[in-house]
């Protein structure tokens, strides 16, 4: 931070601007000063309200256990204001925000970017070490590419639990749920994305009310904060853990489609759990947004019709399908999974870049997880089996993969159904381009296991 008068340091401040519900563009301001800053609108001086004042929450169950969970101190206050879609020029503390453009071309996509450090499953990233946790680097290099548009696919904050005392490149990282994880997982290295583009955020497993959710909601969430909202409370997860589906207009006909998937599970969901219903109303919502425009582009954290892999006790890779608890839910709405014009899916969660291709009707499926978090250990196969699919009915006729460092994805709008996407490494090299045409992709580099 800055000096500021007689050597005092300056307050914390991040700016950006959120894209949310409705077309709202959301300016957001994090500090540690005691009061909001105004937002500067053509000239123009508003107020900023506070959306969520500093605080310590009180302790709640998490998914860490009790010896590994603590109160969340929130040291900063987090400020917001609505930007008026007219408007030409949008400042905040004299930090400008930068504005959508009514035709959005080009389009940054990364997704779980936090640092891991997670006891119960004995792995602590070198967080300290710019090679092992490199997400400040995507960031930059990303925002050098100058997109209209950030796209994160969720799971943001990784931090969870205490980095041992033997582990030095890890050695007084922050963990917990609290501010000072947020800043060092998300707020401090995302700063050059904030600076060159709005962000349309979709919310991972990470961010459950049992996991970072508490953060999530007042620092990134695009939705009204409420006290059911929160994830302070744990009688309200059951409102905390989801929030509505929402549009992020493109222009030129198309637009995304963001939705919280957040607390799916890997296994059907059984018709009487209550998270069946509000998936349920999920997907009507989904289908309701994906009516206002004719090209859809769906954004959530799990991959719908992607594959992971796992080795067998032989040795032998073998791919694993979709998201089993969406698929569940939407599949006895519509066996086609999602509605007929949503032309592709952006998803994370598993830690690599892959695209899927279908001859069924089925939407091209893109994983961008790999832009700062631990990669997967297992590769796919390097031969897809022929009868491979990630979820019923659904026939793959292209598959490809990059599991050989970190990085980013970008989308260049090439037509009204036309993209042109390429596969960037941590410095901005490309490895890898598709071309999507309505609701197929074809990559150069196709094959499964492309290293």
């Amino acid at each position: 931070m800055a000096a500021g008068p007689a050597g005092a340091a300056a307050p914390y401040l991040r700016t950006f601007l959120l894209m949310g519900p409705d077309g709202a563009r959301i300016a957001r301001a994090v500090t540690s000063a005691p009061d909001c800053p105004s937002m500067v609108v053509d000239g123009r001086a508003r107020p900023m309200r506070v959306r969520s004042p500093a605080g310590t929450a009180p302790q709640r169950p998490t998914i860490s256990g009790p010896s590994q969970s603590k109160p969340s101190v929130f040291a900063l206050t987090v400020c917001e204001a609505r930007a008026p879609a007219g408007a030409r020029r949008v400042s905040i503390a004299g930090r400008r925000l930068p504005l959508p453009p009514t035709d959005i071309r080009r389009i940054v996509v990364i997704g779980d970017t936090g640092c891991r450090l997670k006891a119960t499953d004995g792995v602590f990233q070198a967080c300290d070490d710019p090679a092992a946790y490199p997400f400040a680097r995507v960031a930059a290099s990303a925002a050098r590419w100058k997109p209209d548009l950030v796209v994160h696919v969720g799971d943001y904050l990784y931090r969870e639990t205490a980095c041992p005392p033997d582990q030095a490149a890890c050695a007084g990282s922050p963990w917990g749920y609290g501010s000072d994880a947020w800043r060092a997982d998300f707020l401090d290295p995302a700063a050059p994305l904030m600076a060159a583009a709005p962000l349309a955020l979709a919310r991972g497993n990470h961010e459950t009310c049992d996991r970072g959710g508490q953060g999530w909601r007042r620092f990134l969430d695009a939705h009204p904060l409420t006290a059911q909202t929160s994830c302070d409370d744990p009688a309200d997860d059951g409102v905390g853990d989801f929030s509505a589906p929402f549009a992020v207009p493109l222009g030129g006909g198309a637009q995304l489609i963001l939705f919280d998937s957040s607390d799916t599970t890997a296994a059907p969901i059984a018709p009487g759990d209550a998270r069946a219903a509000r998936y349920r109303e999920t997907y009507e919502a989904i289908e309701a947004l994906a009516r206002r425009e004719p090209h859809n582009i769906l954004v959530d954290h799990h991959p719908i019709l992607g594959f992971a892999a796992k080795r067998a006790k032989s040795g032998a890779i073998v791919l694993l399908p979709g998201n089993g608890g969406l698929q569940s839910v939407f599949g006895a709405i519509n066996p086609g999974l999602v509605p007929p014009n949503v032309d592709f899916l952006l998803s994370g969660h598993i830690h690599l870049w892959e695209a899927v291709s279908f001859s069924s009707p089925h939407p091209a499926q893109f994983i961008a997880g790999f832009s700062g978090t631990l990669e997967e250990t297992v590769p796919l196969p390097s031969a897809r089996p022929a009868d491979a699919t990630p979820a019923p009915g659904a026939v793959v006729a292209s598959l490809s993969s990059w599991l050989d460092g970190f990085g980013f994805m970008t989308l260049e709008r090439a037509g009204p159904a036309r993209w042109h996407v390429q596969v960037r490494d941590v410095s901005g090299a490309v490895v890898n381009t598709c071309e999507v045409r309505g609701s197929k992709a074809q990559c150069a580099k196709d094959g499964v296991g492309v290293r």
